[in-house]
């Protein structure tokens, strides 16, 4: 991807015969939240985390050692005949004290070929990095250390053979394999995938008011108001002197907690980019915000000691059913109002991630009044974000499946709304596409290519004038939402044996005994109620008995009323359609779950 990124910004921007080179910036990034998502499953605990974490890293240490031995192959370069930099020949004699404490080794090896010599080295390096995984990962006692402390070693090394190559005349060596592993190194560190925590908000409160509790200073938490709290936690976490004993705590707080020790102590034993946003899901209040900050502060993750904020969590809130999507202003302006709350977000780059989502609120109302409540949600966030002075990241909860927001990548970005993706996005691939997408190295390199180009086109009013959103295109979607989410709940709330229908018709019962997905397929055990299922369950179910009704009902009902209301509204679809991106994209994937339904 990045070679065939370097070649076409070469060829349209470096035509002229001394044009400097275009360096290409590692921007792509992974991350997951297998082994990190607890919400509603209590079989990911703090072990499931940290072996997630483990297991992670052993992969790509592994994949790490099959490339440095493809290089001590290629880079037979000798001593006899030419001069690494001298940075180089100064680590290179530290890593000979580290080799010599191997046992039984060659301590001739390579001797007068300095990088392959160099590769060697590393490799041992990273040897010792597996072994103590693997004791870590069998709960023995590490009897190794650690050969590099962290990426940033290991990277360093690979720079200096890059730089001394260049030094030499050699350039040509460091474009192959070499640069493949420095992008490689770059992108997944020794963490692989930076691994997302998710839990729900309720189980935040309960712990915090069970903490505010062993504090004896007469508070009921629960019964505060929204202001109440901000204040007390914003008081609190900020209180240098502030320290917790656990004596007192129940079980399920002490649990809670386990969960921040354990993201502080994977940071310090595999990598301080190990673990990425912790996600609260059914996100309704600012506190529930400043919740999670509270206790991340109980368990040293956040510091304010000495004046001097230090955010070792970055957080955010997912906003998921219709009406959490259209209270998300006045949550976000509250919480971006907290003085504390600001401390933590500038100490971390002042960047404020919100993760919005697709499938509950499309299984909530409906596909129409999902995506446009989404779409107007982009717009209120980046607004609140520049009211505030504060950088936003969206993160899109897609699904695989339309239903879940799912559809073509590219079209998708593009169809966000102008000026809601700023030179970075972020979007979920679901469990049931992970393979269809990305299991075949050519679909792989496709996918991400056009989510890439995808993000570079949607981020063009950086750069130039961008086109504001046509005032009757946004009148009219509007109306399409109202009658599109009236229409889907009349059927899935009111209409009745509805439920009956979808628990005979699918077989989302027999889903919910196979063990493919991440949590229960019902909130609560026993109750079938809309509100009850997952949404997972809820699409999937329908989809298995080829119906596909999320990813399209409602929306027919819309558009046939607007045009039945005046002669020329379907000339003003067709030209909707034609001319604004969101709207093309609502139709097509509609369009495309209707045609396999048939």
């Amino acid at each position: 991807i990045y070679r065939n990124l370097t070649l076409a910004t070469r060829r349209i921007y470096c035509q002229e015969k001394d044009c400097p080179p275009i360096e290409i910036p590692n921007l792509i990034r992974f991350g997951s939240w297998i082994g990190g998502d607890r919400d509603g499953n209590p079989n990911v605990t703090t072990d499931v985390t940290r072996t997630a974490v483990r297991l992670n890293s052993l992969s790509v240490l592994k994949e790490y050692i099959r490339r440095c031995n493809g290089l001590i192959s290629e880079l037979t370069f000798s001593d006899r005949f030419c001069s690494p930099t001298m940075a180089f020949i100064e680590q290179l004699s530290e890593d000979d004290g580290f080799y010599e404490t191997i046992p039984h080794s060659d301590q001739n090896k390579f001797l007068h070929e300095p990088y392959r010599r160099k590769l060697f080295i590393m490799q041992q390096r990273l040897q010792y990095n597996i072994a103590h995984l693997q004791e870590k990962l069998n709960q023995q006692t590490p009897e190794h250390g650690k050969g590099y402390q962290d990426e940033n070693e290991f990277l360093r090394d690979l720079y200096l053979i890059r730089d001394s190559l260049i030094s030499h005349g050699d350039s040509k060596a460091t474009r192959g394999n070499l640069q493949d592993l420095i992008w490689l190194a770059e992108t997944f560190g020794f963490f692989l995938t930076r691994l997302d925590i998710r839990q729900e908000s309720a189980v935040h409160s309960e712990a915090v008011a069970d903490i505010i509790a062993s504090l004896q200073t007469g508070t009921d938490y629960v019964s505060l108001g929204e202001d109440e709290k901000l204040e007390l936690l914003g008081q609190l976490a900020s209180d240098a002197a502030f320290s917790l004993q656990r004596d007192s705590l129940n079980e399920q707080t002490l649990q809670v907690l386990q969960v921040f020790d354990a993201i502080r102590e994977m940071r310090q034993e595999v990598s301080a980019r190990a673990f990425g946003q912790y996600v609260i899901s059914m996100t309704h209040q600012a506190s529930h915000i400043m919740e999670v900050m509270f206790l991340a502060r109980c368990c040293g993750l956040v510091s304010f000691d000495a004046d001097s904020p230090v955010s070792g969590l970055e957080i955010s809130p997912l906003f998921e059913t219709i009406e959490d999507l259209e209270h998300i202003e006045p949550v976000l302006d509250k919480l971006l109002s907290s003085p504390a709350y600001r401390q933590l977000l500038k100490s971390g780059g002042n960047t404020q991630e919100v993760m919005l989502g697709y499938s509950d609120s499309a299984k909530d109302g409906g596909i129409t009044s999902s995506a446009w409540n989404l779409y107007q949600a982009q717009k209120r966030v980046i607004a609140i974000g520049n009211r505030h002075q504060v950088h936003i990241r969206l993160f899109h909860g897609r699904g695989g499946t339309i239903g879940r927001g799912g559809g073509p990548t590219h079209e998708a970005i593009l169809s966000q709304p102008e000026g809601t993706v700023s030179g970075q996005i972020k979007f979920t691939e679901q469990g049931e596409v992970l393979s269809f997408k990305y299991n075949n190295v050519a679909t792989a390199v496709y996918e991400l290519t056009m989510g890439i180009s995808g993000m570079l086109k949607a981020s063009a009013h950086l750069v130039q004038d961008s086109k504001p959103d046509i005032p009757e295109y946004l009148s009219i979607m509007q109306q399409l939402a109202v009658a599109g989410e009236k229409h889907f709940r009349d059927l899935t709330e009111n209409a009745e044996g509805f439920l009956d229908y979808f628990y005979e018709a699918t077989p989302v019962s027999e889903i919910s005994h196979l063990n493919i997905g991440s949590r229960p397929s019902h909130r609560a055990k026993g109750d079938r109620s809309k509100s009850s299922v997952r949404a997972i369950a809820w699409v999937f179910g329908w989809a298995q008995s080829r119906q596909t009704l999320p990813a399209w009902y409602g929306l027919g009902k819309a558009l046939d009323d607007f045009i039945q209301a005046e002669p020329g509204n379907l000339a003003t679809l067709q030209k909707m359609y034609r001319e604004w991106p969101f709207f093309t994209a609502l139709m097509s994937n509609s369009q495309m779950a209707l045609y396999l339904s048939l």
